[in-house]
């Protein structure tokens, strides 16, 4: 689920590439992460047209129902809260990304409420 340095540098070996070049891609790209995460990775689209229509205040809004801020992962090791750029969905803004998978759209915080209680009561932690 991440990349460390150390794999990072096996990476450009068997490539034949400079380490840093691994490095510009696994830091470019959001699906890649370069420390070990919560069982769910948050990304909440921070770019213009989701800012537009309350895309940090989404940000904000989970930062204080998590108790964590962007980038950190909840003490349980269940939630990891991340921004992005584009998801190109900006007509459904605010949108998210969960697991680098799953596209929340018109994300509002009564949305944002029932995800992180639904994915807690999933993981019995009601």
């Amino acid at each position: 689920g991440w990349v460390s340095a150390e794999s990072e540098a096996v990476i450009a070996e068997v490539l034949g590439m400079p380490q840093i070049a691994v490095h510009e891609v696994t830091t470019f790209y959001n699906m890649y992460n370069q420390q070990p995460l919560g069982k769910y990775k948050l990304n909440v689209c921070t770019n213009l047209p989701c800012q537009l229509r309350d895309g940090q205040k989404a940000l904000h809004h989970l930062e204080k129902k998590l108790g964590i801020t962007m980038g950190e992962t909840t003490p349980d090791g269940l939630f990891t809260l991340q921004q992005c750029e584009c998801l190109g969905a900006c007509a459904d803004a605010p949108v998210m990304l969960v697991n680098d998978r799953t596209m929340c759209s018109f994300m509002d915080n009564e949305k944002l409420d029932q995800l992180v209680d639904g994915l807690r009561q999933a993981e019995g932690q009601a």
